[in-house]
Parts: structure tokens; sequence; C-alpha cells
């Protein structure tokens, strides 16, 4: 069993830093493999173990002997291999890794930085291991952590001012690189929550009225384009009439293939396809065809404005925030990791002080009891308050220091 080895916290993944779209794409989980997957690591006695799988990164935090087991966990249930993850991948141990997440929860480690749609991932992570029952006191705590450090970061910085995401980007590139593009058709193929806020982003920031929505689930379309009007549905058994009216087609399907292939475009036809999805889900061989011009979710991500420049001012005050919330999450760690050997160590200096007092009272005549109670009690909190300050300056030794403590004192 894992938990009854020596265990460290790891975060194990890969995200937009080092992989591209394509290799994103063979690491993401889907939500059916994420929760086979934790079902495998709790039976194999994982302890304290989630995932987070985005378009930007697929990553598996959790208790282990060595990082390798997660890997092999994040490979058996991905479609990427070991060989493919030690190129892109990143690697992080206790301190490291809660730092690493931290900053994914307060925006520092987005694709566009203060983009806070990675909270709510984080959130819904944490509630599908808690069903799972993988997650322990440990994780819970961190996450409440980053969670408080994520909510003072957005209200007490600019570092989320502005509007910028990947469905905001898709628009502005449609505005940058169509010059009439409140005439063009536009056709959003998938009603997640990249095509809602597409939808509303197209309605906010164009005057287009030519705007058409397709979703495999037809009831969500319908209950979306009651509260949007000027907003067409259509049915997915019209997807390629749809693509053939259309002059921009933006797919955020969220599947596991390709939802658009050179079978539902016929050859000649001019479009544009803004593939929001992870994995992709549109082919690339699309632009064998001439007329079609292919952007997916790197390409969108580059588009920056004046709004980024001042997030990025705001960096400093973000990790200040985060040191705070760092250091109280430590400072209860180190309390829950040093509680049982300090408790320990004071039970073991109380047996010695009792049987002290006894001897010298047999011995010494008038001897004050009371006093060397005050006395020896003060000795302990003295001994045991500057074991715990070792403990915590000295934590690379910590647990040497426990055993040395148990061996001398018997504890």
């Amino acid at each position: 069993m894992i938990e009854s080895k020596q265990t460290n916290f790891y975060n194990i993944g890969v995200s937009y830093k080092k992989a591209d779209g394509h290799m994103r794409g063979k690491f993401s989980l889907s939500k059916e493999n994420q929760v086979i997957l934790l079902e495998e690591a709790k039976h194999a006695g994982f302890d304290g173990i989630f995932v987070l799988s985005t378009c930007n990164r697929t990553e598996i935090s959790g208790f282990a002997e060595h990082p390798y087991q997660l890997i092999q966990l994040l490979c058996k249930f991905s479609e990427g291999t070991v060989e493919e993850f030690a190129k892109i991948s990143n690697v992080y141990k206790d301190k490291e890794a809660i730092n690493h997440l931290f900053r994914i929860g307060t925006g520092l480690e987005s694709q566009i930085l203060g983009d806070y749609e990675i909270v709510g991932q984080l959130r819904q992570s944490f509630k599908l291991a808690k069903k799972c029952n993988t997650t322990n006191a440990y994780v819970e705590r961190l996450l409440n952590s980053v969670m408080q450090a994520s909510k003072r970061v957005k209200n007490e910085t600019k570092i989320s001012s502005g509007t910028t995401s990947v469905s905001y980007a898709a628009v502005q590139y449609i505005i940058s690189n169509l010059s009439d593009y409140n005439s063009k058709n536009i056709l959003v193929f998938g009603l997640g929550k990249m095509g809602k806020h597409t939808c509303k982003n197209l309605a906010e920031y164009t005057q287009n009225k030519s705007v058409c929505l397709i979703n495999r689930t037809e009831e969500k379309a319908t209950e979306f384009v009651k509260e949007h009007p000027s907003i067409r549905k259509s049915t997915i058994n019209n997807l390629d009439a749809e693509v053939e009216k259309a002059d921009v087609l933006i797919v955020s399907t969220g599947a596991e293939k390709p939802t658009i292939t050179q079978k539902n475009i016929k050859q000649g036809k001019k479009i544009l396809v803004l593939d929001l999805s992870m994995p992709e889900n549109v082919a690339k061989n699309i632009t064998d065809f001439k007329n079609v011009k292919l952007v997916n979710v790197d390409e969108l991500s580059k588009i920056t404005d004046e709004t980024l420049e001042i997030r990025k001012q705001e960096i400093p005050v973000a990790e200040t925030i985060i040191e705070t919330h760092k250091t109280e999450f430590n400072d209860w760690l180190n309390h829950r990791r040093f509680t049982p050997a300090i408790n320990a160590l004071k039970e073991s200096l109380e047996n010695i002080k009792k049987d002290e007092i006894a001897f010298q009272k047999k011995k010494i005549k008038n001897f004050d009891e009371n006093q060397a109670e005050i006395l020896t009690s003060r000795f302990i909190q003295k001994i045991t308050t500057q074991f715990v300050k070792h403990l915590k300056d000295e934590e690379i030794s910590a647990s040497q220091s426990i055993q040395v403590m148990k061996k001398v004192f018997q504890a």
C-alpha cells in the first residue's frame, strides 16, 4: 500500500508552457477517465490525489513514493506516452508543488495572465476527487488556502482587470482580421462554457446579427437562445448545410476526437475556422483545402492588449498575497506534523519529572514539592519550545530529529 511507505506530495503534468495543442490533447483526460483514474489510484493506496484537466494543462496532484507512479497513471488513462511526457512535462515536489498550485489558482500560470476560469476548474477537480473519496485533510486545507488567496488576488489587485480570455481573443481575432465582420455569417458549434462565452462576447463586442448556434444536445441550445434572441439555433443534422453558409466557424465542442473534418467542408469553400477546443476538435488536414484558414487555442492566446500590461504590473502584489497564505498553510502543516512528536516528548519529560519529584521527596527533608513542580514545568516548556523551533528551522532533518528524540526519551 502506498500510504504505508514514505511519501511526498507531488504535482506532475503538462501545460501550454512546454506542450503545444496537439501534445496537450494527447494527455488530456475526459471526465470519465478522470473518475476511472481516481478509482484506480484509491484502490492502489494513493492518498490525497486529484486531477486537473483543461485546455491549457493536465495535471495530477497527490501523495506518492515516487512521481513516476503518478506519471504512469496519467499515461495509462490518456493517449500520451511516458517518453513523450518526459520531454514536455513539469514535476514538482512538496514546497514547489504547493507553490505551483497557489500560482495556478491565482491566475499567475494561466495562458492569458489573470484568467480566472481555472479557479472554477480547480473547484470541480476537488469536488470530483471528494466524490471518489481520494482527498485528505492536507489537500482540503491546501485547496481552501489557494481559494482564499485567489479571492484576495482578484479583489485586491488588477490582475483580472479588463476582459481577456480565449473566447474573448477569438472575437477579437475576427474583428481584427475581417473588415466586414458585422455582416459575416458566424456559426458557433458547441455550447460548453467556452461556447457560451463566445456567443456572449459576439453580442457584446460586435453588432453581428447573423450568428447561428448548433449544439449536440438541442435542449441546451434552445434554452440559451431564449435568453439571447439575436442568435439563431440550428440542429446537428443541419451541420454541413450551416457550415456551407458560414464565413466563420467557431468550434468549442469538447469532444475527444475531431468533430469537424474535411467531410464537413466542401472543396473551394472560403471559411475561417477557430478551434477553441482541447483536445483539438478540428482536423488539421482541413487546411489542405485552399481557402480554409484554421486558428487554434495557442494562436488565439497570443492576442494581447494593454490589459495584459496592466495585469503584469500587479504580479508582485499577487505574489505577496500568495506568500501570506502559503505561510499560514505551512504553519498549519508544521503543527499537524510535529504535534504528535511534541506531545510524546512532553509525556516522556512529565514521566521523568514525576519520578524525580517522588525520589527527591523521599530523599530531602521538607522538600518543597510545589516549587519543584513550577520549576520543572518551566524547564519542560522551554525544552519543548526549543524543539519545536528546531523542527521548523531545520525542516530537512525534521524526521531524523524526531527519530532521535524517540530513541533518547523512548517516546
